[in-house]
């Protein structure tokens, strides 16, 4: 679970966190084990640390925030604190540096853990607000989750034999219609009770939307392909001013990891090449391929207002859900999250997932870009830290939102905001259209 009921002991609590603290370590641990000691110290590619750099920056965060603030200990290695602050040294240099050998950033995430657990043990989890409802330990599990996500990007990366397995996921099926109208009106975006929400998901505030249609599904792999072979990529009229530049300063041809075999194609995925799966949602594009994906084929990508109302608004009712089929916590039934499959599902694979509108698999598969910058909500307060959000406000980054195969639930909520340079397809990203509705439209 990612939300601490109302009526739920610190004892229930304490329980609970220690839960998700112990399943995010299982998945870091796994993600490090399946590779050999110069796998985990390479640069597998600029754009991603060296494997050891994010276990060992997974135990500095750890260490700062639960055993030295909540905690109240002493630091246990603060010589090391400048080699894993994050703002200190690019993703690209960090291999240079003089890092903790495997055995050390194992030895020191351990011990790490051992006194975070302590703090949990004697933490009241209430009064102080990085301690109410155990805020801390859920920042601290949500940070591991989100690297684990970008450990698994990194063993997309990797060159080499695959490492990692895992089932199928579930069979599509076929959907009833392409795309639903969602109502023009108002409705409420963000949140203000999630105990666990960052500083840029908060205030719950009122947001008015007009009218919009949205496409039941991602974009898959057939829909992407046809635009490819028909030129898509040659033609700057769909593409805009920054993303033609990019496109061709770049040499890209085609979504990251594809290639031409003969007449078809075929994508690399965790070491193993083999055909596209038409019906399943494209993944690794940018947010100028997905824009201009969606001008060739007459549509646009949806704003971040847009995508949040499709994806927690109730109709019927009126009131804002915290995921598109309910309040409830997502399962293996209502979308694919948590690493538990290495590609997304094809179309039409949670139907138990989907809003009441009938929109599909808006929480997990791929990150979906929106046409939004990262900005603030109205009546932002920075907490518990500015380098988590506010030093990220502005610039060219731009929204994504749902979560992937690689996004464990939790690290996720209907409300949850990623951001990314425009450029960047490396990452889980994926994307669906919108376009506006006009006078006289009814679903």
């Amino acid at each position: 679970m990612t939300v601490t009921p109302d009526r739920e002991s610190p004892e229930q609590l304490r329980e609970r966190v220690a839960g998700l603290l112990a399943a995010s370590r299982a998945r870091s641990t796994a993600l490090t084990e399946a590779v050999d000691e110069a796998d985990l110290v390479a640069q597998h590619s600029p754009l991603m640390s060296p494997l050891v750099w994010d276990l060992a920056h997974i135990g500095s965060q750890e260490e700062l925030w639960l055993v030295r603030d909540v905690g109240g200990r002493e630091p246990l290695r603060p010589e090391i604190d400048g080699l894993y602050d994050a703002f200190q040294h690019s993703r690209a240099s960090r291999v240079s540096l003089p890092l903790l050998t495997p055995a050390e950033a194992r030895g020191y995430v351990a011990e790490v853990r051992d006194k975070a657990l302590d703090a949990l043990h004697r933490s009241p989890l209430r009064g102080r607000r990085l301690e109410e409802g155990g805020f801390a330990f859920g920042m601290i599990v949500q940070h591991e989750q989100q690297h684990d996500e970008t450990m698994l990007a990194t063993h997309q990366l990797r060159a080499g034999a695959p490492v990692l397995h895992a089932p199928p996921p579930p069979p599509g099926r076929a959907l009833p219609v392409a795309e639903v109208l969602v109502p023009g009106g108002a409705f409420e975006q963000g949140t203000s009770t999630e105990p666990w929400a960052l500083d840029n998901e908060r205030p719950a505030h009122t947001v008015h939307v007009p009218a919009f249609w949205i496409d039941t599904a991602p974009v898959t792999n057939a829909a992407y392909a046809a635009f490819v072979d028909a030129g898509g990529y040659d033609d700057p009229r769909w593409w805009s001013e920054a993303g033609w530049a990019h496109r061709t300063a770049a040499g890209l041809v085609a979504p990251q990891f594809w290639e031409r075999d003969g007449a078809g194609w075929h994508r690399r995925r965790f070491g193993v090449t083999a055909p596209l799966v038409p019906d399943e949602p494209v993944v690794h594009v940018c947010f100028h391929e997905a824009a201009a994906y969606a001008r060739w084929a007459g549509r646009r990508l949806p704003t971040e207002a847009e995508w949040e109302k499709a994806a927690r608004f109730d109709p019927a009712t009126g009131r804002t859900r915290r995921y598109p089929w309910g309040d409830a916590d997502p399962t293996p039934e209502h979308a694919n999250l948590g690493q538990r499959h290495l590609q997304p599902a094809p179309v039409g694979a949670y139907p138990a997932g989907a809003s009441p509108l009938g929109v599909h698999q808006l929480v997990g598969d791929v990150w979906e870009w929106c046409d939004s910058g990262f900005e603030p909500y109205p009546g932002f307060a920075m907490f518990p830290y500015p380098e988590y959000s506010e030093v990220f406000f502005g610039g060219d980054y731009r929204i994504l939102r749902g979560g992937s195969f690689g996004t464990d639930p939790a690290a996720l909520r209907g409300t949850f905001r990623n951001w990314d340079h425009p450029v960047r397809r490396q990452i889980f990203s994926g994307f669906r259209c919108a376009r506006d509705a006009v006078m006289g439209d009814v679903a």
